[in-house]
């Protein structure tokens, strides 16, 4: 099975983990992921609203370059997997606007053709790899370990053009999580968003609403994953930023697959994120 794999700007930029244990996670799967030279940025959900036939040119250009390289598209980012997702779709059901958007891509040499998907990381392990794959691959069962899941906005909605899962009762991510032999816990508005994306306008409001969910998080679980880096980061600067905040470490979810399938645990480099992840180890394996 082999992906074009589409970081998105993020990730690499601050979130380098992230990479690192998707890949590895992926090579031990059996998932060949390719990289996209000349990728760039998606468009971002936020400039949809602001200048959105720039956004339909930035995420056809990006396509294009998987459709060069004949493969579908995974996304780490759930903003990137909406945009891009969204465009793929808008513009293969719109011939005139493809047609515009091809004018401004042919001065710079490029075409977009629609014939490739986009899938979402998460999508692809739960659809393409399989729960019970990923259960069989576990070497180390995160016995005892109590995860809180936060999906984010761009994975689920808007649901009639993802088209991946109910989004007011979602189960992939917690289904991926107790593969691992870990538990997914609910927990209070588990389904609200992170506050990213009104980060840039009302700061106060965008870490409120993450500080709010991490207190919910830990009166539950361990440990919170995410598969979106804004999301993560989100938690992340809740924490760092406010002394009336509980610390609960923020994970990656290959992160989480890579301890329990027994990889090792600097090179999926739990070491770098920011809150403590050691507790961890006392998981693996039941210790």
């Amino acid at each position: 099975m082999k992906y074009a794999l589409f970081t998105g700007c993020t990730t690499l930029a601050r979130l380098n983990a992230y990479d690192a244990s998707t890949r590895m996670v992926s090579e031990a799967l059996g998932l060949e992921l390719v990289d996209m030279e000349g990728a760039g940025c998606c468009g971002t959900p936020i400039m949809e609203s602001i200048q959105r036939k720039t956004v339909l040119a930035m995420a056809a250009w990006n396509m294009s370059i998987a459709e060069d390289m004949d493969l579908n598209i995974m996304t780490l980012c759930n903003g990137c997997n909406e945009v891009l997702v969204k465009a793929n779709m808008e513009l293969k059901e719109n011939k005139e606007l493809k047609e515009e958007v091809n004018k401004v891509l042919a001065t710079v040499g490029r075409e977009f053709r629609g014939s490739v998907d986009v899938k979402h990381f998460i999508r692809v392990l739960y659809e393409d790899i399989g729960v019970q794959t990923i259960r069989e691959a576990v070497k180390n069962p995160l016995k005892g370990l109590k995860v809180a899941v936060h999906y984010g906005c761009h994975i689920l909605r808007p649901s009639d053009v993802l088209r991946f899962e109910n989004p007011e009762a979602p189960r992939s991510m917690d289904e991926l999580v107790n593969a691992t032999g870990a538990v997914s816990v609910d927990f209070l508005d588990k389904l609200t968003c992170c506050g990213a994306p009104v980060l840039a306008v009302n700061e106060g409001l965008a870490f409120g609403l993450a500080r709010e969910k991490v207190r919910f998080m830990s009166r539950r679980a361990d440990v919170i994953v995410t598969a979106c880096p804004f999301c993560f980061l989100q938690f992340v600067n809740a924490q760092l930023l406010s002394e009336e905040v509980p610390e609960i470490p923020v994970v990656h979810y290959p992160q989480l697959l890579g301890l329990a399938m027994d990889l090792d645990y600097d090179e999926l480099a739990l070491q770098e994120n920011r809150v403590d992840t050691s507790r961890l180890i006392d998981f693996i394996g039941n210790k």
